[in-house]
């Protein structure tokens, strides 16, 4: 039994009884992370760790918390954010890395690109359908630093291609690096109210009716960006089929089948429905929409020139060989930014047995008449299959509760960690839950290994790329713990209690607000992760002070917070980066960010329907 010194119990208006007085002080922190990151642009890894070393002086100084409990709430964050966040994250790249290493990425990338000669289709293939895929299992940038340099090198203009990557980009966020977001918000939230739906597998379900309204429209913009109105004349039927197709395999694998193989079932699907409709269809023409004066993807820029934003520096490999090296590190964050440098050991190196430089420049195998045979076109489709089958299995009812059992799963108390929340009860995110065994990324460990085997990497090869990929990523390690540290900090202490008191006196009208809080947090963070862990707790105690429902606001959050990726500074960067206009980031942004709040308006008229009985059959358990 703690000593009652030890203790600490959550109050609301420690600074003079007055909740807007302490809602002033509870907000530094999240200022502190804003400015630095939004304005003063410093590295994402330390200005987490600064917001966190202010959340602490405001617990401590502002909230009487003791200063042992404050350090040790701080210390369950950031093992959560290593376990299971980044122990997902980083066995999942390692994944992708090894299909980099292989070359076996490359095959991929020539089936999709080969699919249809018309450019408005490849981009839905390539820039929706692939994007999602690498969204699925990578996330974390990765998406747009790859595939803006495919379609780079299947023609398109750098504004357009830059444009459409960065579009794409929004449908499969919630759900991406096997749904880290979805993950992240169940944990937080969880512990904050008293709901039982608030867990990863409801949340996951909630967002799944209402993300799939952005995946039937993003192919239909994609398209229009491209070619204007005679794109989407021309070739909606394949937008339609890819848009409708990606949004049931979203809602049925996010509420039938497994959250985390979410946004892989769907880009699997929707590329299958494309393929099987080009077989009895094209457009009536395939105008020639190539960039005739186009530089060569992504001209050298000083490395770390990208700013990497929180939660979201880990954007592997962001081309195939030949790119250039320095502009790759940039794109991806930069060595300095924990962004693993293109032609390093992850991303197809020396160590990894690619070439660096020199190479045949991405997309130039097709053009030299380079064919792949099919047994290599179905090794590269083998690690997305493989994920599926695996997950597949551990999700089945009995297995999946065996697993959750000892000693496959271990709870238990945070050692020394003693807070009691408003109500004088232990607060439930004090326990540590460490499933071992059936966590997703021990999952993609296996995956790992049956990959490697397929792919006849040498196990020796394999060890050095995933060794690779933790001192690659040590940057994003940092920010990723600190940021979660943070957050636990903010709520074990009652800073976010205090901002969701004063936020409740905007009564009903939050609930059209809390999709534009999700949109604000990944706008600056660049991470629908990190949006969550900052604001998942608070959208949850204002739903519940509210009288709003939390799983709806909960999943608000995370279904807002994708439509900020695409203006993102650190998205941004990379895909300047990408095509060679790094510095002309303003040029993107003004391509991207009508339509960014055209489509979070949708999400906020949704949000704000779900949440009266014309739609709150949409809730699950509502």
């Amino acid at each position: 039994m703690a000593a009652m010194s030890d203790q600490f119990t959550i109050v609301t208006d420690p600074a003079g009884g007055s909740v807007a007085l302490s809602a002033l002080f509870a907000a530094l922190p999240l200022l502190t992370l804003f400015i630095l990151l939004g304005v003063l642009r410093v590295r994402a890894w330390l200005a987490g760790t600064i917001a966190l070393v202010v959340a602490l002086v405001v617990a401590v100084a502002v909230y009487s918390m003791p200063v042992g409990q404050a350090l040790l709430s701080a210390s369950e964050g950031a093992a959560f954010g290593f376990f299971p966040i980044l122990w997902i994250v980083l066995n999942a790249i390692w994944v992708y890395n090894l299909t980099v290493a292989s070359g076996h990425f490359d095959v991929l990338r020539r089936s999709m690109a080969r699919l249809s000669p018309d450019m408005r289709i490849q981009a839905v293939i390539v820039a929706f359908c692939f994007g999602a895929l690498l969204e699925a299992l990578a996330g974390f940038g990765t998406p747009v630093a790859v595939t803006v340099v495919m379609l780079m090198a299947l023609g398109f203009p750098p504004v357009r291609a830059a444009s459409v990557a960065l579009i794409a980009n929004t449908a499969p966020v919630a759900f991406g690096a096997l749904a880290t977001p979805i993950i992240t918000l169940g944990t937080v939230t969880s512990g904050a109210v008293d709901d039982p739906r608030l867990n990863a597998d409801t949340l996951g379900a909630m967002v799944g009716r209402q993300t799939p309204l952005l995946a039937v429209v993003v192919p239909l913009v994609l398209v229009l960006v491209i070619d204007g109105r005679r794109g989407v004349r021309q070739t909606w039927p394949a937008a339609v089929v890819a848009g409708v197709v990606f949004a049931v395999g979203q809602f049925v694998a996010s509420n039938y089948i497994s959250v985390p193989l979410t946004d892989i079932i769907a880009a699997l699907l929707a590329a299958a429905a494309v393929v099987l409709l080009l077989r009895f269809w094209h457009p009536v023409e395939s105008p020639d929409l190539h960039d005739a004066e186009r530089p060569a993807p992504a001209t050298a820029t000083r490395a770390g020139d990208a700013p990497a934003m929180a939660g979201n520096e880990p954007a592997p490999t962001v081309t195939s060989p030949g790119t250039d090296r320095a502009a790759a590190e940039a794109a991806a964050g930069g060595p300095a930014a924990g962004g693993p440098a293109a032609g390093g050991p992850a991303a197809g190196g020396p160590a990894a047995g690619g070439p660096v430089g020199g190479g045949t420049p991405p997309g130039e195998g097709d053009r030299l008449g380079r064919h792949d045979s099919g047994a290599e076109i179905a090794r590269a489709y083998a690690p997305y299959l493989i994920i599926i089958a695996i997950f597949s299995v551990a999700n089945i009812g009995a297995i999946k509760s065996a697993l959750a059992e000892s000693p496959w799963t271990v709870t238990f108390g945070w050692p020394g960690l003693h807070i009691l929340g408003s109500s004088g009860k232990p607060l439930a995110s004090t326990t540590f839950t460490l499933g071992w065994v059936g966590a997703a990324g021990t999952l993609m460990i296996l995956a790992g290994l049956l990959t490697a085997l397929v792919l006849r990497i040498r196990p020796g090869r394999a060890l050095r790329a995933y060794a690779d990929t933790y001192v690659e990523l040590r940057h994003a390690i940092i920010t990723v713990m600190a940021v979660l540290a943070l957050a636990y900090v903010l709520n074990q202490s009652g800073q976010t209690n205090t901002l969701g008191e004063f936020l409740a006196q905007a009564g009903g009208v939050f609930i059209f607000l809390s999709a534009i809080l999700g949109w604000i947090g990944v706008a600056v963070t660049g991470s629908d992760t990190s949006a969550n862990a900052l604001f998942g707790a608070l959208q949850v105690e204002t739903a519940v002070r509210a009288g709003l429902d939390p799983v709806l606001l909960a999943a608000a959050n995370s279904s807002g917070g994708v439509l900020g990726k695409m203006i993102s500074p650190q998205n941004l960067a990379i895909a300047a980066s990408a095509v060679g206009m790094a510095g002309r980031e303003g040029d993107i942004f003004r391509k991207v960010v009508g339509w960014s709040l055209a489509l979070l308006l949708v999400m906020c008229v949704l949000v704000t329907l779900q949440g009266t009985p014309v739609l709150s059959w949409m809730v699950p358990g509502g």
